[in-house]
């Protein structure tokens, strides 16, 4: 069973910065692409940043500058270091993966997701 736990939500001012963390674990073979989505209240979820194994990047535009996608390979994880934080960035941030476990083909997986709120 591969679990993806995320961490490091919650509330802060605009202007602030916040890191999320998200750790695979289970019976991993191998993890490839490791992503961050969110979804606002009556919206869609929407892609924030994507990291490849081997470290590419790719960002929605309105996140570019702002925030930073990073990896620990070596401990499964994925980082989102967001600063200047704005209003519009509260959302629940969702964690996602390309896990290939042992005996089995690669799958899709999604965290539980965290809260971010922006307010002053």
């Amino acid at each position: 069973q591969v679990q993806l736990v995320e961490s490091g939500g919650g509330l802060v001012q605009p202007g602030g910065s916040l890191r999320l963390s998200c750790a695979a674990s289970g019976s991993i073979f191998s993890v490839n692409a490791m992503g961050w989505y969110r979804q606002a209240p009556g919206k869609q979820r929407q892609l924030v940043a994507v990291i490849s194994s081997g470290g590419s990047t790719n960002y929605a535009d309105s996140m570019k500058g702002r925030f930073t996608i990073a990896r620990d390979n070596a401990k499964n994880t994925v980082y989102l270091q967001m600063s200047n934080l704005k209003p519009e960035d509260t959302a629940v941030y969702y964690c996602n993966a390309d896990i290939k476990s042992y005996g089995r083909n690669t799958r899709n997986y999604w965290g539980q997701g965290t809260q971010v709120t922006v307010s002053s």
